[in-house]
């Protein structure tokens, strides 16, 4: 069996396993206080670009979006996405129970426009009765989306633009980010995107780590007291060199770099062949995550020799899939599933 249901089902990258267990012996100081995590954060920060950017680690995507997004608020605020969007869908209503709404808006293949952002912020405060309402209190967007397109850097100083004019400050998820900076055609990098949000963060937890993100925040003012925030929110391990560790070995020699890559370069590969079979691409994504329209016959019969997952419900005749690539992922198996493929062919 080989698996292509998601990014992060598979164990670390081997050097991110090496850092860990070379160092297992050692004793160090707890909550992030310690050389390793030091080091990882003076990384990122050369890496973005910005060297007094607010670094702090996290365990999990859905857990950083909870915390910060609660930490940039008011109580009266609630968070602009996409209507497509992670928070909006995929995480259990994580941001409502920290007691703020999320303010959806319409999205083109994953992506909300610029101009919805300024339509929305300027009949929220057209209207009278705006102050017994929901304010928009910032933009969260994901770079790449949920259905793996990505903001061109047009498009990104687009929402960053509309964002500052109107005074709320613009949060990217990069639970995939490094995907995203591999991704075909991406025009933009690293330090565009920390030039442009206020906060985003670095997932590691789908790139090679363990576990782990990284949220760096450019916009220092914006969230006075992180490091209480995180704590309030259950969110800071104790054993905080393990983030620490695991994030020095993804940005040493740029490995985030060469893991994207490969991993895109796989599922290029793999798109290609399920359009060459005569199969639908349901969304042009250039990135590690992959949709397809398939005959359920065709699913059953992949299924019996490769995992990968529903993208919505199961269809009468025609379903839509998604295959994801990752660090994991080897020419073997991407070799693999091209033979079937061809197999199975219309």
């Amino acid at each position: 069996m080989i698996h292509f249901n998601s990014d992060y089902t598979s164990g670390a990258h081997p050097r991110v396993l090496e850092a860990l267990v070379s160092t297992n012996a050692e004793h160090t100081a707890g909550y992030g206080a310690d050389e390793y995590t030091s080091r990882a954060k003076a990384s990122i920060r050369r890496a973005v670009g910005v060297e007094d950017a607010e670094v702090v680690f996290l365990v999990g995507g859905t857990q950083t979006n909870a915390t910060m997004i609660d930490g940039i608020l008011a109580r009266h605020e609630g968070v602009l996405a996409a209507e497509s969007g992670h928070i909006a869908v995929h995480e259990s209503g994580a941001i409502e129970a920290s007691g703020h709404k999320v303010l959806t808006l319409p999205h083109v293949d994953g992506k909300v426009l610029a101009e919805d952002v300024e339509r929305y912020i300027t009949e929220f405060y057209a209207d009278e009765t705006y102050q017994h309402m929901v304010a928009p209190g910032m933009l969260y967007i994901s770079q790449p989306t949920e259905y793996g397109t990505v903001y061109s850097l047009q498009e990104l100083e687009a929402l960053s633009d509309v964002c500052h004019r109107n005074s709320i400050p613009l949060y990217i998820d990069g639970a995939r980010l490094g995907y995203a900076l591999a991704a075909e055609g991406a025009d933009f990098t690293l330090r565009d995107i920390a030039r442009l949000a206020d906060i985003f963060y670095f997932g590691g937890t789908k790139l090679g780590t363990l576990f782990g993100e990284a949220v760096v925040m450019t916009n220092r003012a914006l969230i006075k007291g992180l490091f209480p925030l995180v704590k309030q929110h259950g969110a800071l391990l104790a054993k905080g060199r393990l983030l620490g560790l695991q994030f020095e070995a993804l940005f040493s020699d740029e490995l985030y770099k060469s893991i994207g890559e490969v991993a895109v370069r796989h599922a290029v590969r793999i798109r290609e062949a399920f359009r060459a079979a005569g199969y639908d691409v349901v969304i042009e994504s250039p990135t590690n995550q992959q949709f397809f329209r398939l005959p359920n016959a065709v699913i059953d019969a992949l299924r019996e020799h490769v995992s990968f997952d529903y993208w919505g419900p199961r269809g009468e005749s025609c379903s839509v899939v998604r295959f994801v690539t990752g660090w994991s992922t080897t020419d073997d198996d991407v070799n693999t599933l091209l033979n079937l493929i061809d197999s199975l062919k219309r």
